[in-house]
């Protein structure tokens, strides 16, 4: 995990809002495979499309330009289609990362064994 945050975001969204939500997440993956320093960023819901979870892992350098530039515009509409639940955050944020990950209640849990293969 060094150099790098990872992410679990878990969403609730209303039936109803499920297509809605499907067609703008497609543009956002879409602008977010554009990003050289996000590695992973992937959406998986359950059977009725209440719950959502994003999965995100990004080199350090990614996370803040991936909220500011990426998902910004289109954060009103995304917010009024889900409900964030909760959100875990991996790794070690910078301050200036704690700042935005908190507006999205963030829980933070630190690494202190294991390791990544690739």
């Amino acid at each position: 995990m060094r150099g790098e945050i990872y992410s679990i975001y878990h969403l609730s969204v209303e039936p109803s809002k499920f297509p809605a939500f499907q067609a703008l997440i497609a543009r956002i993956v879409a602008a977010t495979r554009e990003e050289p320093d996000t590695l992973t960023y992937e959406y998986v819901a359950n059977e009725d499309k209440t719950a959502v979870h994003i999965v995100e892992r990004y080199r350090a350098a990614g996370l803040l330009p991936h909220i500011d530039k990426t998902f910004s515009p289109f954060a009103e509409t995304f917010l009024s289609l889900a409900k964030i639940e909760k959100l875990y955050v991996y790794g070690e944020p910078t301050t200036e990362m704690r700042t935005k990950l908190d507006g999205f209640g963030a829980v933070y849990l630190h690494p202190f064994e294991g390791f990544t293969r690739n």
